[in-house]
Order: structure tokens, then sequence, then C-alpha cells
């Protein structure tokens, strides 16, 4: 069954590169990142585990645990770990989840019979401090992940639980952000002290509230 957006995500417990976890027990109170890859020694996945771990302080800032998985074993990530460290210039800093029974990737649908049936897809899941899932993407194994692009979907996810407001479009922060309709005009003054614009009955701006 797909892991869709509010489900609880699924629990599991499985070997890593760092030893053994119990998913939602090592999350804790952090919000989390799991993020797939076909296979060890993959080309584009090398750049994207170096790209992540080039990222693991911006990651820490916002209380986001990473954890990857592969569905080879912990020998091979340790060889592909040595290969990565050596070509991306940087150390991996995050666990890789050894999954070769395929055990997790089918807990989380990885597996896609029409792009692979020997392979877990590219995908992303970021899960929410209370275990559900807040986002999920799915990329082609053509095409690099951004994993700058992830990072400012936190930023929003983690904004917009905190506040009345939604983020527009290629939304950064610092910028305006859109408040929802569940708010209604004359309350606005109370929740958003900083102002706000009203372009359209349905379409209201205030600068970004937690700033």
């Amino acid at each position: 069954m797909a892991v869709r957006l509010g489900d609880m995500a699924p629990d599991f417990q499985a070997e890593t590169s760092e030893g053994k976890i119990k998913f939602h027990e090592w999350l804790g109170s952090s919000w989390g990142v799991l993020f797939s890859h076909p296979a060890d020694f993959t080309p584009v996945c090398t750049t994207e585990l170096g790209a992540v771990a080039k990222l693991r302080a911006e990651f820490d800032k916002r209380n986001v645990k990473v954890v990857a998985l592969s569905v080879d074993g912990l020998e091979s990530h340790k060889n592909w770990i040595s290969d990565i460290n050596e070509t991306q210039h940087t150390h991996v800093n995050f666990p890789i989840i050894a999954d070769p029974a395929f055990e997790v990737a089918n807990l989380y649908d990885m597996v896609h019979p029409n792009a692979s049936d020997k392979f877990t897809v590219r995908s992303v899941f970021v899960i929410g401090a209370d275990k559900k899932v807040k986002l999920t993407i799915t990329y082609p194994a053509s095409t690099g992940r951004n994993f700058d692009e992830i990072l400012r979907v936190i930023d929003s996810l983690q904004l917009t639980a905190g506040y009345s407001v939604a983020t527009p479009a290629n939304w950064k922060q610092g910028e305006d952000v859109i408040i929802t309709m569940a708010v209604k005009d004359e309350d606005i003054a109370a929740k958003f002290p900083k102002g706000s614009t009203r372009i359209k009955p349905y379409l209201r701006t205030t600068p970004q509230p937690n700033l």
C-alpha cells in the first residue's frame, strides 16, 4: 500500500552504516528525511549522498535527521561511502539503511514495477515530529534530487505548521506568505501584527511571522 500525505510513517527496525535503528525511536522529537537509492555505486546517487553530507548543518538547524536507504548490504555500503567521501570531497555523516530483503522498501512502496521490479525508485519522504508524512517526491533515475528544494519545503512545512499561513510559488525564507482562508479579515490584525496586504478577498499576504 502506498504511503500517503498525512499517514503515520511506518515504523521499522533496520541495520544501517551507523548501527541498528528503530526508526520512530531514532527520530525522537526530530523531523526526518528518508530517501532511497536504487543500489550502491550508482553515479547520480553518489553525488546526492555527497550533497546531503555537505548540507548536514542545514538539516541540523531545522531539527531534521536524514537517513538514506539502499537495497545493498552493509559491507557494500561501507565501500560505497569510501567512494562518496573521495569523489564528492566530503564525509558521509548520516546513516544508510541496508535493505537487501526489501523490507523497508516494500513498507514505503519504494519498488515501482513499471519503473523496475529489481530496484527501489528514488523516493523522498519528509516526516514531521509527529511521525506523520508531510511530503513525498519520486524522481526518475536520470534526474538528481534538488536538496536545496527539499530544505525549502521543510522551511515551509515547519512555518505553516505553527501559523495560519501558506507559502506562495517559489517562496524562500524571509519572503511574504499568504494568510489562509480560515482567518477572517477582522482577525488578521490580531494574528499578524506585522501587517498585511489585501490583494484580493481570497489573496492576503503578510510578512513571514516567525522572523
